[in-house]
């Protein structure tokens, strides 16, 4: 990416931010004046300074008659400075922060919203980065460019009117020099860019890194694979490690240089103003007071391009992280529901599948030509060995991804013309993989159903043959987990799963492995529970476990993304095929 580029990227970002600011119209409004406010009696002091000086320094003796009024001004100008600089940082921090919320709003909603393939091809880390790390870089960058960019440009034109009022050529060499400053700061801010850019992505990828090792650790545990792990660390750690401290280092050289110049343009002034302290000239006279207020508005003037250099810098790296958040808020949501889509209500469970073809990637086919009709009630089992498109299956039945060809229809109705929300809550579905808020037991159980009582809550556990251990736990249902479950085994975690299911009682059921976690006792008590709640439900079933589906109506055997076999256990068996070979290799130990 080109100078230009990049350029052009920085203030489309800042333009975007600047978009929020559209909600904090009278409290901008309000920082403005008070920024005027403060700059103004800031610049006012000096001058009281200066007489205060004249009248001390004179050729008389001191009139403290003439001072102590002079003494009383500087004071309130003092304490009323104070007073809007605080209400003016209050100000700032309302606008800044509630911009951020919203950034992070509009960031977690897009989520919401996104198709599964964002996720799917995006590591979880870099997400969570982008809302939480980068958010906070942006906070940053805007805190320091409201607090210290607008009153530095006041300022900077404020002494200059100030400046002019007591003597031009110093206020001409002043203005000619401190110039030289920015341009070194500009100089140094362009070669930054990359580098914070760079820092926020690797800061990314370790935060990618740390929550999937922290996720994993029992695996990674399992596996003796701590040193691994460390390793890939240290390589990413180092790599930021170097990236920083470079960013860091070329940033921080802005303060410095700039100061070095403004020092210059300060020592410059100082000799010409007491030169013609000591030998006025014709048009040219300058007091010690006069002297010393120019001095004062000297430094003030310098000191504005310092701040805005370090506001330059810090926004640099609040724009390279803004533009990463506001990749997330911009990517392509999910298809939209039609206006006129279909909302399903008193679903039966007829379900047809019509010539389905699906690939995750153009260039690699997954399902191809798959054709099934189920009629209400009917359990359809799904084997096959590991990639042959089971969970993709179910992908597709719950509109996760949509059908690259052909078409499922629930009752009649294609689920591409009918609202997703509608389409969802009319299934039922337990996995493999567990999933557990922080929060209670009976709210995790109760995810689908906010609002059911605690009864229809217990009698959902019971169903579920998980009451025994919930009442086990140290406040039964109150009892609050961690996330992903804390503590709790495994079997234990897929029983408040199967728990929250029976709760909701939806006309269809997809269980993916739904008890591979559960042990034999307990997994003979919940498949008759499940036998009695799909005598009425049309179900899809996957298992790995081919003796827990033997009852299913229907067994789909799928290889390379094609239905090979297709039929109930006794007849697939009598064929003699891929599935009795798939069900006798069980047996083969």
């Amino acid at each position: 990416m080109n100078n230009k580029t990049k350029t052009a990227t920085a203030l489309s970002t800042m333009k975007k931010v600047l978009g929020y600011l559209k909600h904090y119209r009278l409290l901008f409004v309000l920082s403005l004046l008070l920024a005027v406010a403060v700059v103004g009696l800031t610049l006012y002091l000096p001058i009281l300074m200066g007489k205060a000086i004249d009248l001390i320094v004179g050729p008389d003796q001191v009139n403290f008659t003439s001072l102590t009024p002079i003494l009383i001004q500087s004071a309130v100008v003092i304490c009323a400075t104070a007073l809007f600089q605080w209400v003016m940082n209050i100000c700032n921090n309302r606008i800044t922060f509630g911009v951020v919320r919203r950034l992070r709003h509009d960031a977690f909603t897009r989520i919401q919203s996104l198709p599964l393939s964002y996720l799917d091809k995006r590591p979880v880390g870099d997400t969570v980065s982008r809302v939480i790390a980068d958010a906070d870089q942006v906070t940053d960058g805007l805190l320091m460019g409201f607090s210290q960019f607008f009153t530095g440009i006041l300022t900077i034109l404020g002494t200059l009117c100030f400046m002019l009022t007591l003597n031009l050529p110093m206020t001409v060499w002043v203005v000619v020099a401190t110039p030289l400053s920015l341009f070194v700061a500009s100089f140094i801010a362009r070669r930054t860019h990359s580098l914070f850019k760079k820092q926020s992505e690797i800061r990314a990828e370790q935060t990618s890194l740390v929550e999937e090792m922290i996720g994993s650790h029992k695996t990674v545990v399992a596996f003796a694979h701590e040193d691994e792990a460390l390793r890939d660390f240290e390589e990413i750690n180092g790599r930021l490690e170097e990236t920083s401290r470079k960013a860091v280092f070329f940033s921080s050289l802005v303060n410095p240089s700039t100061r070095f110049v403004n020092n210059l343009v300060y020592a410059g002034v100082a000799l010409i103003g007491a030169l013609i302290c000591l030998s006025p000239t014709v048009g040219m006279t300058l007091t010690v007071g006069g002297l010393s207020a120019f001095l004062t508005y000297a430094g003030q003037y310098t000191k504005p391009f310092n701040e805005i250099s370090g506001v330059v810098t810090e926004l640099q790296n609040a724009m390279a992280c803004a533009a990463r958040l506001f990749e997330l808020i911009e990517a392509d949501t999910e298809i939209p529901d039609a206006p006129d889509a279909t909302v399903l209500s008193q679903v039966g469970g007829r379900v047809t599948l019509s010539d389905v073809a699906f690939s995750y990637t153009p260039d690699q086919e997954l399902i191809r030509d798959l054709n099934l009709s189920l009629t209400s009630g009917q359990r359809v089992a799904i084997v096959g060995p590991t990639g042959c498109g089971k969970t993709t299956v179910i992908n597709l039945l719950m509109r996760f991804y949509d059908v690259n060809e052909g078409s499922i229809s629930v009752d009649g109705h294609d689920i591409r013309t009918v609202t997703r929300h509608s389409l969802r809550e009319n299934y039922g579905m337990v996995l493999q993989e567990t999933w557990l808020a922080a929060g209670t037991v009976r709210d995790n159980i109760a995810f689908g159903r906010p609002d059911a009582t605690d009864e229809e809550v217990v009698a959902a556990a019971k169903a579920a043959h998980a009451d025994g251990f919930i009442r086990r736990l140290p406040e039964g249902y109150n009892t609050v987990i961690g996330e992903d479950g804390g503590s709790l085994s495994q079997g234990q975690k897929q029983l408040l799963c199967i728990a929250r299911l029976f709760l909701c009682l939806p006309p269809m059921l997809i269980l993916d492995e739904a008890t591979s976690s559960i042990d034999t006792r307990t997994e003979l008590k919940i498949q008759n529970a499940f036998a009695s709640l799909m005598k009425e439900r049309t179900s899809f079933i996957v298992a790995h476990r081919l003796s827990t589906i033997r009852e299913a109506d229907v067994i789909l055997v799928m290889k390379d993304g094609h239905v090979v076999e297709q039929g109930n256990h006794v007849a697939l068996l009598e064929q003699g095929g891929f599935y009795a070979t798939l069900y006798n290799s069980q047996f083969e130990a």
